[in-house]
């Protein structure tokens, strides 16, 4: 089992008043993504557990397109992965700010 985290500095606080959320299912070739509010508005965590190892480049290229799309200052998002490509990981990443923000996904 692999754990990265990685954290950014986010342009603005994301919206809504939500203290927390989850998308997705830990499931083959899915993942969960459980987003809570914490930090402060300028800065963004994110914590990945994958037993997919190896792949560090391709998660934080993810998370550099995630933070600089959605700006998710103040959120510490956690990930589960069950060996998601990176594709189902930008969806459910994006659905988590949504679902913080109060807004179905």
């Amino acid at each position: 089992m692999e754990k990265l985290t990685y954290r950014h500095v986010a342009a603005l606080r994301a919206k809504g008043t939500r203290d927390q959320a989850i998308v997705g299912v830990v499931a083959s070739g899915n993942l969960e993504v459980l987003v809570e509010r914490g930090l402060p508005d300028g800065e963004c965590e994110v914590e990945i557990r994958t037993p997919v190892e190896g792949f560090g480049d391709v998660w934080s290229a993810v998370v550099v397109d995630f933070v600089g799309r959605s700006s998710p200052g103040g959120l510490k998002l956690s990930i589960n992965d069950g060996g998601a490509r990176p594709d189902m990981v930008a969806l459910r990443l994006a659905q988590a700010v949504r679902a913080i923000e109060g807004e179905r996904s």
